[in-house]
């Protein structure tokens, strides 16, 4: 069966310059989500999400834009604003499991919230002609919560729903519940994304193997862990390529380089730097060395200095 690889997008980590550097140096993914847009009452898009999704930074991509919110109003008016950049899909974030969305009954605190997410839907497929679609967690409390909520999805014509196998609870600790995702494949007929753990080429296999009618696989901390591995999935190899450090190399440049532009100070670089190594290190063969000689390095020269010899080691 053909099947279609996918960014999950990740607040902080999958802007464009990720994105572009990722499909430049890698490639392998077919279709990146952007980290939402949250307006917090405001019927303003701030001027980083501007930049984000504007087409001259996404050119070569094929981008899907995303809303958090619990309001149709502005539900809509970031569904007006993206439509006149040229997008025609909006995906609907009832996923994210961070308590400072959670608590606002947002992300994955809003699955519980059926009514609000009908009248939401309801007045977008009056009111606009944007494409919907859905990416949730199983629920926030329970893994039961979404078996409530996918009846009324099919009252509308929602794309697709990517589910996280995980309940918001838990935000990314413990393991994937694979039967709960399960219980959404055979209670619905909306067409159905998987998204949790894919972090290598024979978990990606594994989960083919559990789940034979998905052809749509959403990859998120896995990819920033390894940029390498949509397109190793994609060959069907577990093998790095033989110019591994000197590929990543260039992308860990393009990204330093692209946010030493964007950031304001040694201090924002280095702490945008160090949260992307949390998860390059995991590529290398001593990932908690790594890890240490990274954060240890407390100035610009310290740190390109660190850089260069765990790339020259490996």
């Amino acid at each position: 069966m053909s099947y279609t690889l996918l960014s999950s997008p990740l607040q902080g980590f999958t802007d464009f310059r990720f994105r572009n550097a990722q499909n430049k140096y890698f490639g392998g993914i077919d279709t990146f989500y952007s980290p939402y847009i949250r307006l917090n009452g405001k019927l303003v898009i701030k001027s980083s999400y501007q930049r984000d999704l504007l087409p001259e930074n996404n050119e070569g991509l094929e981008v899907i834009p995303q809303v958090i919110t619990n309001d149709a109003d502005e539900f809509l008016f970031v569904s007006k604003y993206v439509q006149e950049l040229g997008y025609k899909e909006l995906n609907w974030n009832l996923g994210c499991p961070y308590p400072m969305v959670t608590k606002s009954g947002m992300g994955s605190g809003l699955i519980c919230q059926t009514q609000k997410i009908d009248h939401i839907l309801e007045r977008v497929h009056t009111e606009s002609d944007i494409i919907v679609s859905m990416k949730m967690r199983l629920g926030y409390d329970n893994a039961n919560e979404i078996l409530d909520v996918l009846p009324l999805l099919e009252k509308y014509p929602i794309k697709n729903v990517a589910i996280h196998a995980r309940i918001g609870k838990q935000l990314y600790n413990g393991g994937v519940n694979l039967d709960g995702f399960q219980q959404c494949v055979d209670n619905t007929k909306l067409k159905l994304y998987y998204n949790g753990d894919i972090t290598s080429v024979t978990q990606f296999h594994k989960m083919q193997e559990r789940f034979p009618t998905i052809d749509h696989w959403m990859i998120g901390r896995g990819l920033i862990a390894d940029p390498f591995l949509p397109t190793m999935i994609k060959n069907n190899n577990a093998e790095y390529p033989s110019n591994k450090m000197e590929l990543f190399s260039d992308f860990h440049d393009t990204l330093y380089d692209g946010y030493s532009e964007s950031l304001s100070g040694a201090t924002h670089i280095l702490l945008k730097m160090h949260h992307l190594w949390e998860y390059f290190s995991v590529i290398f063969s001593n990932p908690h060395k790594v890890h240490k000689k990274i954060k240890k390095a407390k100035s610009i020269r310290n740190y390109e200095q660190a850089v260069r010899e765990i790339v020259k080691e490996g």
